[in-house]
């Protein structure tokens, strides 16, 4: 019988499954139980930005900050052009008292993309 504890015995099918698993976890704001599903998945695929961001989203709602911002560089590192990934590495900045790294990712989130959201957080204005 085929060992599927673990890592061992997962499929890419079970990757996917579990990754649409982590989503509705954190949507249902278990964002420590959508970690733990996305730990094995970035285990067997480290290259899967999706992944990453979600894990992001996952430590940011959990506040783990430090995780938080590790996962939003490395997607930042692949997806330098990422608006959302600038605006929650922003946040993550912002909520670690650090505002001036949270205004420049702000401004690069808003000049990627003019979401209302990121232009009003970005404060061009001041």
């Amino acid at each position: 019988m085929p060992e599927t504890s673990g890592s061992a015995g997962r499929t890419p099918e079970t990757h996917v499954i579990d990754f649409r698993a982590a989503e509705q976890l954190l949507a249902a704001r278990d964002p420590r139980g959508a970690v733990k599903l996305l730990d094995t998945v970035i285990a067997a695929h480290p290259e899967n930005t999706a992944a990453r961001l979600l894990r992001a989203r996952a430590f940011f709602a959990a506040a783990q900050l430090r995780p938080a911002e590790l996962e939003f560089s490395i997607v930042l590192e692949r997806e330098p052009d990422n608006a959302f990934a600038h605006f929650a590495l922003a946040r993550t900045y912002e909520r670690q008292n650090r505002p001036e790294q949270a205004k420049r990712h702000f401004r690069l989130a808003a000049a990627l993309d003019p979401n209302p959201e990121f232009l009003k957080a970005a404060h061009f204005d001041s």
